[in-house]
Formats: C-alpha cells, sequence, structure tokens
C-alpha cells in the first residue's frame, strides 16, 4: 500500500522504515529539513539498534525507493492511508498536550480537502481515550470540510515499542491493536499490517477505537506498576539482607507473574512510562476517580533515585567527595536521557556537596541539555579514576567487568543501581536492592 507518515520522532521513523521494510511504499513527512535530508540520503536521523541498515536499504541513492521523506504535505494526496505520529508531550498537571498533534491533523485535514477518493487517517500518537474521537476526528471534518465515515476514515493502532529495540519490538510483536468504528478504515489497517501479521505470525487485537486507545495506557501503566512492586519488595529485602534477585527469579516462575520487569533497581523513566502513566492518572481524576495504585508507583519510583545516593553516602562522606555517575541514558540501547533516573542521581549528589564526573557511551550530548558542572569522560576507566566513589545507574553491557578502573580508585565505593557489575572483592560494594 501507499502510506504517508506524518512524524520523524523514534515512533515515526522507525515504522516508516519498517513498514517500506515489509513492501509498502512510504512517504515520511516531517517539518525538520535536516531530518528529511538526513533519511533521503539514507541516514537515521536518531540512535535506535538495526534503524540505520532499514534506512539504508530503502531510502537514499542505494536504497529499494520505497522509503523517501519531505516537508510537503501534498505527498499525501498520492497515499492511501496516512499515520499521526506527533508528540503528545506533557502538561504541568500531568496531562496531555495535544496542541501538536491538532495542528497536524489541520495541516492533514486541509490537504485532504483536495483528494477525491477515500483515505484512512491512523492515530499512532498516545493519546487519552476519547481524544480521537472528540479531538483529532472534529479537526479533520472542520480543516478538510468533509465527513467521517464518508470522505475518509479514521482508526488508532498503539505503539509498544521500546527505545533501544523499536525495530525488533514492531517487527516482532507481540500483539497488534486495531482499533476503529468504521469497517473502512478498520479494512484498511488490516491491509496495512497484514505483512507483518503473516511474517510474524502475531495476533491481532480488533476493537473500538477508545479500548484501543486504552489498552496503550493500561499496558504501560500495568509495567509501570510491577517495576515500582519489584523495587519496594527489594528495597525490604535489603532491610533484612536478602537477595532481591533469587527472591524475583522465584516468583517469575509462576505464569501469573512471569520472569520479565522484575529487574529491581533504581527505577524507570524515558518518555513513555512517566509521561503515560501521568497522562491515565490525570485522565481518570478529570473524571473523578483517584487511582491508588498507579500513584504509589509513581510516588515510589520518585524515591529510588534518593535511596542510591542514601546507600552511597552511609559509606562515603559526599561533600567534597569526587563521585563518578556510570550512565546517563535512561536505559541502555538509546542516548534518550528523558526522565533518566541518572538526572535525580547527579541532582542528589550535588546537593550533597559531591563533585560529579559521568560517563555514558552515547547519551553524554543529550544529557549536557539537562545537568549543569558534570565532568564527561570519554570511558568508563577515564570516569573511575581517582574518583572517592562510583554509582551505576545505566545497565551497559561494558560496565559489568570494570576490575582494573576500579583498582584505579583509591578507596573504592561503588553502588549498582541496576545489578549490572561482576566484580566485588577489593570494593566497598552496594547493590541497591540486595
Amino acid at each position: 500500500m501507499r502510506l504517508s507518515i506524518i512524524g520523524s520522532g523514534y515512533v515515526g521513523t522507525t515504522i516508516a522504515a519498517c513498514f517500506a521494510d515489509l513492501g509498502h511504499d512510504v512517504v515520511n513527512v516531517d517539518i525538520d529539513e535536516s531530518i528529511v535530508e538526513t533519511i533521503n540520503v539514507g541516514d537515521a536521523p536518531i540512535h535506535e539498534a538495526g534503524l540505520d541498515e532499514l534506512i539504508a536499504a530503502h531510502a537514499g541513492p542505494e536504497g529499494t525507493g520505497r522509503l523517501r521523506a519531505t516537508t510537503d504535505y501534498d505527498a499525501i494526496l498520492d497515499t492511501d492511508v496516512t499515520f499521526l505520529c506527533l508528540p503528545t508531550p506533557q502538561n504541568d498537571d500531568g496531562s496531555i498536550d495535544l496542541s501538536i498533534m491538532e495542528a497536524g491533523a489541520t495541516q492533514l485535514g486541509e490537504t485532504l480537502a483536495e483528494k477525491s477518493d477515500w483515505h484512512t487517517v491512523v492515530v499512532k500518537s498516545t493519546v487519552v481515550p476519547g481524544s480521537t474521537e472528540d479531538a483529532i476526528t472534529p479537526i479533520l471534518e472542520d480543516a478538510s470540510g468533509t465527513t467521517a465515515g464518508e470522505a475518509f476514515g479514521v482508526g488508532m493502532n498503539p505503539e509498544f515499542l521500546r527505545e533501544g529495540t523499536a525495530v525488533d519490538d514492531f517487527l516482532n510483536p507481540d500483539k497488534v491493536v486495531l482499533g476503529a468504528d468504521d469497517d473502512r478504515a478498520l479494512a484498511d489497517m488490516r491491509d496495512v499490517f497484514d505483512p507483518l501479521v503473516d511474517r510474524a505470525d502475531a495476533p491481532v487485537v480488533e476493537t473500538d477505537t477508545r479500548t484501543a486507545e486504552m489498552i496503550k495506557y493500561a499496558n504501560n501503566g500495568f509495567l509501570a506498576a510491577k517495576i515500582s512492586l519489584i523495587n519496594d519488595i527489594g528495597n525490604i529485602c535489603k532491610e533484612f539482607g536478602i537477595d532481591a534477585y533469587e527472591v524475583a527469579e522465584a516468583i517469575g516462575l509462576d505464569d501469573r507473574i512471569g520472569e520479565q520487569f522484575l529487574r529491581s533497581g533504581v527505577g524507570w523513566g524515558g518518555s513513555c512510562f512517566p509521561k503515560d502513566v501521568a497522562a491515565i492518572i490525570a485522565a481518570a481524576e478529570e473524571q473523578g476517580y483517584e487511582p491508588p495504585v498507579l500513584n504509589a508507583a509513581v510516588d515510589l519510583n520518585d524515591r529510588q533515585p534518593g535511596r542510591l545516593v542514601d546507600l552511597l553516602a552511609e559509606h562515603l562522606d559526599l561533600q567534597d567527595a569526587r563521585v563518578t555517575v556510570l550512565g546517563l541514558a535512561f536505559k541502555p540501547g538509546t542516548d534518550d536521557v528523558r526522565n533518566s533516573r541518572a538526572i535525580p542521581v547527579v541532582e542528589g549528589l550535588q546537593e550533597r556537596g559531591a563533585t560529579v564526573t559521568a560517563y555514558d557511551p552515547v547519551a553524554t550530548a543529550n544529557a549536557k541539555a539537562s545537568l549543569d558542572d558534570v565532568t564527561y569522560a570519554d570511558s568508563a576507566a577515564a570516569a573511575l579514576a581517582d574518583a572517592d566513589g562510583a554509582v551505576v545507574v545505566t545497565d551497559w553491557d561494558e560496565f559489568a567487568a570494570l576490575d582494573e578502573a576500579f583498582d584505579a580508585m583509591a578507596n573504592p565505593v561503588v553502588v549498582d543501581g541496576r545489578r549490572i557489575i561482576e566484580r566485588r572483592d577489593g570494593i566497598t560494594y552496594e547493590g541497591l536492592t540486595w
């Protein structure tokens, strides 16, 4: 099929490249000319495993020609289905800000006014239940001068992509959710995803638009709460001198619990969990319901970075101490520092008078915009040299064994917030949850 993707962030760029790999003809529409140029020469505009190869295979002079990018919305006129992949940032009260989505829907609607044949619009961005029906669709109708269900259809297809593994997550999904209140739009969405479903043998959930919107929030809310619960259990284990990971391994054998997301540590961050949990809490409160479990999950997650700093302070006077922070990205495999636990850890160390040196394999440039008065090293070994203490915040593989670097520390004190370090002999060592 002929597809257009509005937006070229993590989601938009990833699904554009993956759809091209599935055989569709794809055009990525974005207002950023530098991103458009990057894609058109066959390069990825973001750091994401496997994305460079897909874009090189289908865009640029050496590609198949199934993927291109443009700033011109008129390119949508030559496509059958458009995916809206625009940001829905968080307002101060936790609710989502639809202004970027609304602006994109307006431009899309104005473009569709020039189209005489049927077109399907699919909301891919994460929006609270009712947003597609009550906000996006009316804008499309007003801007196009046409009626949903007659000239165009609207559907919802939530994304379940993890940064660092987004390409693999898309091409090997645990489910595909198609939400629509229009049979023709739903049929178009089936046609788009049939090649993926056939290739990955993925289960398909077909439902209405509001339910599809809610499935995304329920999915992320449940996972965030699961992580906070295992962190809570890990904190209790710490008080009793029990290995929380041994406990987690045992309870993970219960198929009602499962082994995934039972790695207790310094907490969750990124662009999805914090924003999505805050948004569904705000939406629930607007309806008059206070969700106690989700509120508790957020509260515990907010306290975990402080717990890491407290553990280091038990072994090291932080005033004027030189402390190394290993890991700045919110998770390995990405350069994204949005809501990274490293940020409150660094700020907590500085508040106690420590001087901070930090290292991350790929996220240093992004971290500089969020952190002040930090020295950035070019390697873990350089960051640890002459340090009084260290904390591990992101579980990059290279942090697993740093024997020589720890030996170079004068009085090694290490707090591991991700249980990644293998060697402990010769250092004062604390694991955050064991």
